[in-house]
């Protein structure tokens, strides 16, 4: 019986240290949110995001800053749950955007 017990427990062990390592890999999301002021609402937006994007990652940010802005992407992260509120105020529009980031 302890032969048993020296062959499958550190496989076993092994396997739980893979289960959590992924586990905790698999947990790296973040829900952000930013806001912004334009004189446009498509500028007000554009700002939030650009905040969420500044508040989670400064080096995803500059990558997003040279690949041309696009609202909604996020080099090296999956957004989801994108979404924004606007009103008039400020320059123009005043806007809040949130989303959930995952690396």
């Amino acid at each position: 019986m302890n032969t048993v017990w020296k062959l499958l427990v550190p496989p076993a062990a092994a396997a739980c240290l893979l289960i959590a390592g992924g586990a905790a890999q698999a947990a790296q999301c973040v829900v952000k949110a930013g806001q912004g002021t334009n004189t446009t609402e498509e500028g007000a937006k554009s700002q939030a995001y650009e905040a969420v994007l500044q508040a989670t990652d400064w080096g995803m940010w500059s990558v997003w800053m040279a690949q041309g802005q696009k609202y909604g992407s996020a080099p090296g992260y999956k957004v989801s749950h994108l979404k924004s509120r606007c009103k008039a105020g400020g320059l123009g529009s005043e806007c809040i955007v949130q989303a959930k980031l995952c690396k």
